[in-house]
C-alpha cells in the first residue's frame, strides 16, 4: 500500500504481516482503540495507555531517546511518529530500517486526518470514521463552553513554560472559548512570573503533563496570581489527540462546574 503521511511524504507500506513501532504515546492508544493488537511490537516508555500494553510490549526508549538498535531487533515494517514529539535524527536513522509515517497534528482537523489516515494505513478505516464521528459528536456539546475568560496553560515550572499559539493545547483551549493568554507568542515560551502577571489572565491551568503539577504548588500560584482561579487540569485531556480525545467532553464539562462551583 502507498499513503501520504501529515508531512505530504509518500510511504509505502506491505500490511500482509504488520509490525508497528508507536513513538507516540496518543497514538500507541488510537492503534489500541483501533483494535490491533498482535501487529503493534514496540512502544516508548512514556506510552502509559493502555496499562495492558505498557506492562507486556517492549518498550524501545523515550519519544526523543529512541533505542534505535533495539527497534532494529523488533524487525517492524512500519515506525509511527510524529514531527513534534520525535527528533529528525531519530526519524532518519529510522528510515534506514523500514518506512517511518509521521504525523502533524496541531489542531481538531488534523487529529481527526491523522486518526483516518492511520486507520486506512492499518487496515481498520471503517472503525477509525466511526471514531472520529463520536468524538465530533461529543464536541459539539464543549463549544464555547468557558466563553470570554483567558487561561494561561502551564505545562512546566522553574523555568515556567507555557502553552501559546499554533499548538492543540491552544486550539482545544480555542475550540473551548477560552482565550489563551499567550496567544501572541510562540510555541511553548518561558515566562517570569512578571510577565506571566502583565497577561492578566482570569484562569491558570497547571498541567499534569510534562511537569507534573500537585496540590502543593496550588499556593505559590495563587500568592503570585490572588484574582486568578487556579485549577490543576489532565493534560492528556488537553494535549493528546487520539482516540483520548472522546474522554474529553465528559471531563471539560466536569471542569467547568469545579471552577466556577
Amino acid at each position: 500500500m502507498e499513503i501520504y503521511d501529515q508531512l505530504k511524504r509518500r510511504i509505502a507500506v506491505d500490511t500482509q504481516k504488520m509490525r508497528i513501532i508507536s513513538l507516540v504515546p496518543s497514538q500507541t492508544e488510537l492503534l489500541h482503540a483501533l483494535g490491533l493488537n498482535e501487529e503493534v511490537v514496540g512502544i516508548t516508555k512514556f506510552c502509559v495507555h493502555p496499562e495492558s500494553w505498557f506492562r507486556n510490549k517492549t518498550r524501545i526508549g523515550g519519544t526523543k531517546t529512541v533505542d534505535i538498535s533495539k527497534i532494529r531487533t523488533l524487525n517492524p515494517n512500519l515506525i509511527i511518529a510524529n514531527k513534534e514529539e520525535n527528533t529528525k535524527s531519530d526519524i532518519e536513522a529510522l528510515e534506514q530500517i523500514c518506512p517511518v509515517w509521521i504525523s502533524d497534528v496541531r489542531n481538531m482537523a488534523s487529529a481527526f486526518d491523522m486518526i483516518e489516515k492511520i486507520g486506512e494505513l492499518v487496515g481498520k478505516p471503517e472503525t477509525a470514521q466511526q471514531l472520529t464521528a463520536e468524538i465530533q459528536s461529543g464536541f459539539k456539546g464543549t463549544e464555547g463552553l468557558f466563553s470570554g475568560k483567558k487561561v494561561l496553560y502551564v505545562i512546566w515550572n522553574e523555568p515556567l513554560m507555557v502553552a501559546a499559539k499554533d499548538t492543540f493545547i491552544d486550539a482545544m483551549l480555542n475550540h473551548l472559548g477560552i482565550q489563551n493568554a499567550a496567544a501572541e507568542m510562540e510555541r511553548y515560551p518561558e515566562l517570569t512570573i512578571a510577565e506571566s502577571q502583565k497577561l492578566q489572565p482570569d484562569y491558570i491551568f497547571l498541567s499534569s503533563e510534562p511537569f507534573p503539577f500537585k496540590e502543593k504548588h496550588l499556593n505559590y500560584f495563587k500568592s503570585n496570581f490572588p484574582d486568578c482561579q487556579i485549577a490543576l487540569v489532565d493534560g492528556e485531556l488537553f494535549s493528546w489527540y487520539g482516540s483520548r480525545l472522546k474522554q474529553c467532553p465528559p471531563y471539560f464539562l466536569k471542569l467547568k462546574k469545579q471552577i466556577e462551583g
